[in-house]
């Protein structure tokens, strides 16, 4: 069985760059270009929905150098790439504390978002400026907002508060270098995804560990709490 959705926590991108003697910022780029490898083998292996974990809420305090470049780098994504994901029928979506994002990104987004938004080959979810505990404050307020009684608040009509709320929760997630943790990634969808936590970095990240994790995912035994 291969997942419909599957989060991946793209993590070591600074530590593999420092430990080949390579500034930061070519860590990240190489990221990308390995997040492209992995989007053309999920598509391959039948995964519909992928989401990403692109760039946290806690991400804003790293240094101004680093987030001024992955800021770049999105801008050259959101504009150089399009005519990639059209190619590849890619959908593109993002979720997130857009509002905190640069204008000129958040138009890119849009834009993107417009382009791709017939595809259903795969759909990807770029995580930007998100932060899980964020996202369910964001929706608590919205239902506060909207003058629901609590008495009529479900488990189910509170997800449609969410920011993921047109995309499935993950069936698995996937963390790569090294760290056992979920940093904030999708409290509420999580609950029951699968974890596979990798000691690769992520510019490193094979198409053969992406298809075992995908073969044990197959193999394990998913009973929901029952």
């Amino acid at each position: 069985m291969v997942p419909a959705c599957v989060g991946i926590i793209m993590d070591g991108n600074r530590r593999w760059a420092k430990e080949k003697g390579l500034p930061t910022l070519e860590g990240h780029r190489r990221g990308y270009e390995r997040l492209k490898d992995v989007a053309r083998w999920s598509g391959e292996a039948g995964v519909k929905h992928l989401v990403i974990y692109a760039f946290s809420t806690e991400n804003w305090k790293r240094t101004q150098e680093e987030v001024g470049y992955l800021m770049d780098l999105f801008r050259w994504v959101l504009k150089e790439e399009v005519a990639y994901f059209v190619k590849e029928e890619v959908k593109i979506t993002a979720i997130g504390d857009r509002i905190s994002l640069p204008a000129d990104i958040q138009t890119l987004l849009h834009g993107v978002e417009e382009k791709t938004k017939q595809f259903s080959k795969l759909h990807v979810v770029l995580a930007l400026s998100y932060g899980g505990r964020k996202e369910i404050v964001s929706a608590t307020k919205a239902i506060i907002e909207s003058g629901k009684k609590s008495e009529d608040i479900t488990e189910e009509n509170f997800q449609t508060y969410l920011w993921t709320r047109d995309v499935p929760d993950p069936d698995t997630i996937i963390r790569t270098g090294g760290e056992r943790r979920l940093s904030n990634f999708l409290p509420w969808q999580s609950v029951y995804s699968e974890l596979f936590f990798s000691d690769t970095y992520w510019p490193e990240f094979t198409e053969e560990e992406f298809k075992n994790i995908l073969k044990e995912y197959s193999e394990r035994e998913r009973r929901h709490g029952k």
